[in-house]
């Protein structure tokens, strides 16, 4: 449920995975020291260059810290959309913290609009 008070804008990572569901945008991508894998088979591998990050989505628990995360929806270069999620600092779920923060930031950000991204 949106407790946000506006209709157009989603609140919770839940809601947001869905709605990436929703519109085939749910490929996991995982960071690995050779760079992004997507998918369970995880056979190929993109490079910042191959990438670009179409919107980010920051959560922060109201609660637990565990709950603060970062989302990010991304495209390659060969059409695979999906998503990567990191927690923040002390929680991160990547052992090579460093290297994923470096990795991110070399991805070419587009941060589309909401509507833009999620629209038919």
């Amino acid at each position: 449920m949106n407790t946000s008070g506006r209709p157009d804008q989603m609140n919770t990572l839940l809601e947001v995975l869905n709605k990436c569901k929703d519109r085939s945008m749910d490929i996991a991508f995982e960071y690995t020291p050779q760079g992004l894998t997507a998918g369970k088979d995880g056979k190929k591998v993109y490079q910042p260059s191959d990438l670009r990050i179409l919107k980010t989505y920051r959560f922060e628990g109201m609660s637990n810290p565990d709950d603060s995360s970062i989302l990010y929806i991304i495209e390659a270069n060969d059409g695979t959309k999906g998503y990567v999620i990191d927690s923040y600092g002390a929680y991160s779920n990547h052992d090579d913290q460093a290297g994923y923060d470096n990795f991110i930031r070399q991805i070419e950000v587009e941060d589309r609009d909401e509507q833009l991204l999620f629209s038919l």
